[in-house]
Parts: structure tokens; sequence; C-alpha cells
């Protein structure tokens, strides 16, 4: 691998799913062929010790620019280029393609000789933009390979590009760790302690918004307790969405049947998958396409726990689910259908062992970060 400048937008201490996709393939690289150039977390004193501490526990390089968002101006540009010849980079990977791509001719000028861009879910939102659609044209001909997650975000994004910046195109998805999600993580523990152990609980891991999908669960929660009266809905995570959400289940009347546990350490969140009987996240796509489920990394984790799941069809969450066999695709925002394949699930222990069986073999089969990082080296 040629010693490789990743620049992105995305990269802890922020949190977020990108943010950890791009963190886990920089580990998998070679530590002494990798520089890392991102933006800071967050300004203030708090900010500024967070990342300091984050970014001196690295094994690589990471230089911070003193703004929160990274964007393709001159100014950054010219850092990115001094940095590229400062290390003798040979490589860019860019974290996420728009509009970060943008800066590819100058760092090809620059010398660099391979040029990566990893698209995500909102790269498929530009692709419907007319303005937008040629910016993502641009960075496909400005770079030599953009990576995509599924066939869902890759047959929006391609429509966008010329014809040979398609054929180009490599899928990279993000990975799980087998070993730290897996069955027997610690769920009892998290149960016990929020007096769940003799429940049966339908779990749901993701940031609190309304893509994701939480307020169909609650709205199809009256049909699960009818069928299992004593179900429960653990909602795990935080966001702008929990105060509405909570009074959604109070004029529903599930609120003794709904746990929230706010935002959860990345540690602890093996054992609350654990916690479930089975996983759901239905989400939904909503303001005409811009905002879409790019994968679904959630997915994949619940089925590494050994969970059968049930996904909603936005974007690419179907691209995370074998459906009928590690679980179910419903629509988006159908309360009914939802909870009408949540109590197939809990009504049926044979059938929850064998879904749950099935993805844990898928992710050991695909999904591994290992084997996805061995295609990324191969890129760079």
């Amino acid at each position: 691998m040629h010693k490789t400048l990743i620049v992105t937008n995305d990269f802890p201490p922020r949190p977020g799913g990108i943010q950890a996709f791009l963190h886990n393939m920089a580990l998998r690289l070679d530590p002494e062929r990798v520089v890392v150039y991102a933006s800071t977390w967050k300004h203030g004193p708090e900010g500024r010790e967070a990342t300091a501490a984050f970014d001196a526990e690295q094994p690589f390089t990471v230089v911070r620019d003193r703004t929160t968002m990274l964007l393709p101006t001159p100014r950054v540009t010219r850092r990115a280029v001094s940095l590229l010849r400062e290390h003798g980079c040979e490589s860019v990977w860019f974290g996420a393609a728009a509009p970060l791509g943008l800066m590819g001719p100058a760092l090809r000028r620059a010398g660099a000789r391979r040029l990566v861009a990893t698209t995500h879910g909102h790269e498929a939102g530009w692709a419907q933009l007319p303005a937008a659609r040629q910016l993502l044209r641009r960075i496909g001909e400005g770079t030599d390979t953009l990576t995509y997650l599924g066939e869902y975000t890759r047959s929006r994004i391609a429509s966008a590009l010329t014809q040979r910046a398609a054929d180009r195109m490599v899928q990279l998805p993000p990975g799980v760790d087998e070993k730290t999600f897996h069955p027997g993580s610690g769920g009892a523990e998290v149960r016990a302690r929020l007096g769940l152990s003799d429940r049966p609980v339908v779990v749901c891991v993701s940031r609190l918004v309304p893509r994701k999908g939480q307020d169909t669960l609650i709205e199809g929660m009256p049909r699960i307790l009818a069928a299992v009266p004593d179900a429960v809905l653990l909602v795990v995570g935080a966001g702008p969405y929990e105060a509405d959400l909570r009074a959604l289940a109070a004029r529903t009347g599930v609120a003794d049947s709904v746990v929230f546990t706010g935002a959860v350490p990345w540690a602890e969140l093996p054992a609350h998958y654990g916690a479930g009987d089975v996983f759901a996240m239905p989400c939904r796509t909503r303001r005409g396409g811009l905002d879409v489920e790019g994968l679904g990394i959630v997915y994949l984790e619940a089925s590494a726990t050994g969970l059968p799941v049930v996904a909603g069809d936005s974007g690419g969450a179907p691209d995370a689910v074998l459906d009928g066999e590690t679980g179910w695709v419903v629509r988006g925002g159908e309360a009914e259908e939802a909870a009408e394949r949540i109590v197939a699930l809990l009504q049926d222990a044979e059938l929850r062992r064998r879904m749950g069986e099935r993805g844990r073999a898928w992710v050991e089969e695909k999904w591994r970060w290992d084997l996805l990082a061995d295609r990324l080296r191969e890129l760079l």
C-alpha cells in the first residue's frame, strides 16, 4: 500500500457511523503508512481536550484543521497538498467523496498517484439535485475510484457519473467486528439492570431521528402487546427526536412498555444488542429521497450478535439483510407490517434461533473488517 493521506471531515471523537467506519479502517492499515487530516470535533476547551486525548492514543499521525467543518476551500486544499508532500504520501483516501473529492485534481498535480473517494448515503441524495450532480460528476472524473456501500447507493450515484467513472466504482461498505458483537455479549446483565429479565425484548439501537423508524415501532406496540402482552421495546440511543417519541408512547398508551436508555457508550453497545430477542429498525426514506439510509450497519451488528432483524426498505438498508434468512425487510413507516413480523419472531423461538445463526454466519463470511480492509489496501 502506498503511504496514504486520509482526508476526512468525519473522524472520532466526533460520534457517528461514518466516523466509526473511517477509524476502523485506518486502524487496520499500516500505521507507518497513514496520515489523517481531519476537522476539529468542536471548539472550546472540552472539545479540544477530547480531540487531543483521542489523537494521542492513535498509532498513526493525526493532523487537525482548525475548523469544525472541513470543506474543499483553497486554504484547506493548500493544507492537504502541503501534508501530502511533507509526509511523502502517494495515495489519498477521501473519507466522504462529497464534497472533499473536489480536491482530487489539486492533489494529483501535487504528486498523488492514487485517489480513492468513499461514498455514503448523502451522495445518493446529491445525485438527485442538478447542481450537486455536476459536482459529483467532477469528483468521479477527478478520482481513480469511487466506492459505494451497496447496490442502492451505487445505482443512484452512478447515474450522475460518466460511464468511465461509473465503471470504476468498487463496493466498500463498513464492516463488523465479529469479536466484539457476538452472542453472549452481556445482554443478560443489561436486561437485569433494566428490569427486563423475564420479558420478550424488541431492541432498536440507533440515533433518535425520524428516518430511523422508532415511531413506527411505538405505533405498532399495541398490536404487539395484544399478541405478546409482556413484550417491551428497548430504544437505545439519543437524538433530537426523543421528546417526540416519549410523547408518542404516552399518547399511544404504551409508555410502560417502552424503555429509553439515552446515549450509551460504544463499549456497552454489544451488550445492549444482546439484551434483545429481536432487533428492529423500520427505517424510511424522507424528504423526497434526500434523507435516506445508506446501508444500516446496525442490522449487521445485530446479526453478528445472533439476533433476527426487521429492517425498513429505505435506501440501502435491504443490502444489510438476507430477506427471509437473517430477518425481514418491511415497508418503512408501516407499523402494522413491522408489528406482524415482530410478533411472528417473538412467538417462535426456533425461527429466531435459525435467523440469528444465519445472520451470524453471513457476517463472518462477508462483513468482517479484515476482509474489507484488504479491499481498501488494494485500492490504495
